[in-house]
Formats: C-alpha cells, structure tokens, sequence
C-alpha cells in the first residue's frame, strides 16, 4: 500500500512539473591553445573561450496562456582548461566582486540569472543579465568579444563593473513583431544604505534602440552607472551591411569615467569561405587618464565547422601601443609603447 501510495505521489509530482514548464540543459566546452609574445615576456597556456564563451546553464519556460509565458535563464562561466567556474558581482561596483580562489571556484551563474514574463506586448526581465550598453560591442564584433581578436572598445574599455552585465537589474525588451525595430530599457540597483556619500554606487539605467531592416542592422546604446567618486557612461553606435560576399561591421564608442574620457572604433567583417569562415578586424581605443594611453589592434582569424555543433579555429592578433600603454596579449607582458602578439587554436562543441 505504502508502495503504491509512494508511487502515484511520484507520478502526481511528474505530471506537476511537465505541466509548469520545460527544461532544457544546454552549454559550450571551448578548449584553446593560447601563446602569447610580448617584449618582456611570452607565454603558452591551455585556456577556454577562445572562439564561444564557455558555459553551462538550464532555461525553462511556461505557457500562462492567452499569448503569455513564464521563463527562467541561469547559465555560468566554466573554464574548459580546468573545470572552474568564474566570480560573479553582486552589486555593481568592486566590494561585490567575488575573488576566486585557486582551485575552489565553483560554478556562479555569472553569466546570466533571470526570471521573465513576456507576451505580444514584450518581456519582463529580472536578476543579472546583459547591459544594453555591451550589446554592441559583441553583436558587432567579428570575434564576439571573445579570445585574443577581441575588439579593443571591450578590451580597453573604462566603464567598470556594468561595462558588459549588471545584477540586480529590470529590464523590458520589445516585441519582436515590430517591422524591424528592436530595443531595450534597463534599470539595475547598488543596493546600499542611504545616507553615506556612496549610497547610489552601482546604481544605474541605460537604453538600446536598433533597426535592422533588409542587409542594414545598426543600433546605439547610451548608459549611465553612479559613482561617488565620479559617474560611468558608456555610450556607442554600431551596425554592419551584409552583403553577397559577407558582411561589414563598424563601432564608435564614447566612454566617461568620472574625469577620465574614453573613445574606440572597430572595423570588420565575417566572409564565409566553404565549411567555415574567415574573420578580420581593426580596432583602436584611447582615453585622457595619464599619459593619454591608446591601444590599436588588428585580428584575423580562421573557423571551420566540421558540424553544426563543433567546429575548430585558429586566430592571430597584434597590439599597437601608445601613450605609455602596456596592452599584452595572451598573458604576455610587453614594455611601455611597445607591441605584443597573440595566437589561439582551438576546439569547440556546444550542447
């Protein structure tokens, strides 16, 4: 009796569970050879993410009906070299960076951790996730922001803590039923007390509007983080033409760190070749800090799928520095105005 009773419970529970929502596990594993060249050291690691972001995550979703839905996202960093996970940040400003201890990382959902509601009218975003002001600088990114061809507007940036993703965020995306137009609001939270002069740290908005119409996509993001010590803009616009032969991209950014200003540009393109795709960029960021320090890169890289879900790649990058920089690439150190250069190869397969 106590069987059967343990039995329809089990069963009872099951059905419960398929109804609210489905499910899905999904990640990426993203092994790299990474050498690095500098003038004053070199350096060969295995490393991870060189072409995708390593990840792990779930997401679900549930059918409220009447056009409605109720979803979830959690996805973590995973280091495919040694099998950490990545800190996260808890409140947008530095005392909530989490420091990883050698060995002891475990998996954060750093990348993304929301929970939604959406309908014809749009969605409902809530927890850690994307800021609009990142957007693009990875969609309009041969490399995705990703391993040593990474756009210098990312790698140089000034904006801190919320230059890619903010915790404690609200946010609200349009429908995709728009004829083209897309966008995106976001408010997210330091979480301090009042009354010192620091109680707005991390608190900050930002907004994204694009249009991509026909070959054209080109969207701008504006964006603004409170400091006490000085507040955080970070501000670009960016696009790309495809074309019979690929397809063009380009990026202007506009950055503030409280007395300090930054800009970057970056021009690439993708162009498929057979099975695979060939990916080259030129980008360049410098910013009023002391010296006036600037950075330019250029990246060219090779990915070949051999499948849908796997594929391998090889890319080359060189820095240019100026200004009293010291931009080094793949872990290498290089002096004072002097250059560096980076090589990944890798393997990815996603999930």
């Amino acid at each position: 009796m106590k069987k059967s009773l343990i039995a329809m419970a089990a069963l009872a529970a099951a059905c419960t569970a398929s109804a609210q929502s489905t499910v899905t596990l999904f990640g990426v594993v993203d092994a790299t050879l990474k050498v690095g060249h500098g003038s004053a050291s070199n350096k060969t690691q295995l490393g991870s993410s060189g072409l995708t972001s390593s990840r792990l995550g779930f997401r679900g979703t549930e059918d409220l009906g009447g056009g409605m839905s109720a979803s979830f996202w959690l996805e973590g960093d995973l280091n495919a070299d040694n099998g950490e996970g990545a800190a996260t940040n808890t409140n947008n400003q530095a005392s909530g960076t989490g420091a990883a201890v050698a060995g002891r990382q475990g998996l954060t959902f750093n990348r993304r951790s929301t929970v939604s509601l959406a309908g014809g009218w749009g969605e409902l975003r809530l927890g850690r996730d994307y800021t609009p002001q990142f957007w693009n600088l990875t969609i309009f990114d041969p490399f995705f922001t990703l391993g040593v061809g990474s756009t210098q507007t990312i790698g140089s940036i000034i904006t801190g803590a919320t230059a890619a993703r903010a915790s404690n965020s609200i946010g609200y995306l349009l429908p995709p039923n728009l004829g083209g137009f897309y966008g995106q609001v976001q408010a997210y939270l330091g979480e301090n007390n009042t009354g010192p002069v620091t109680q707005d740290d991390g608190k900050g908005a930002a907004v994204r509007v694009g249009l991509e119409s026909g070959p054209f996509n080109v969207a701008v993001a504006v964006s603004r983080t409170e400091y006490a010590t000085g507040n955080v803009r970070q501000n670009n616009v960016a696009g790309q033409w495809t074309f019979g032969f690929g397809k063009v991209m380009g990026q202007i950014t506009r950055d503030r760190a409280g007395a300090v200003d930054g800009k970057g540009w970056l021009l690439g393109g993708v162009f498929p070749v057979g099975s695979g795709d060939i990916r080259a960029s030129y980008s360049a960021y410098e910013s009023t800090a002391v010296g006036t320090p600037e950075t330019k890169k250029l990246a060219l890289g090779y990915v070949h799928n051999l499948s849908k879900r796997t594929a391998v790649y090889a890319t080359w990058a060189r820095v240019k520095n100026g200004g009293s920089a010291v931009v080094a690439l793949n872990g290498s150190t290089t002096g004072v105005n002097a250059s560096s250069s980076g090589l990944d190869i890798g393997l990815r397969h996603s999930f």
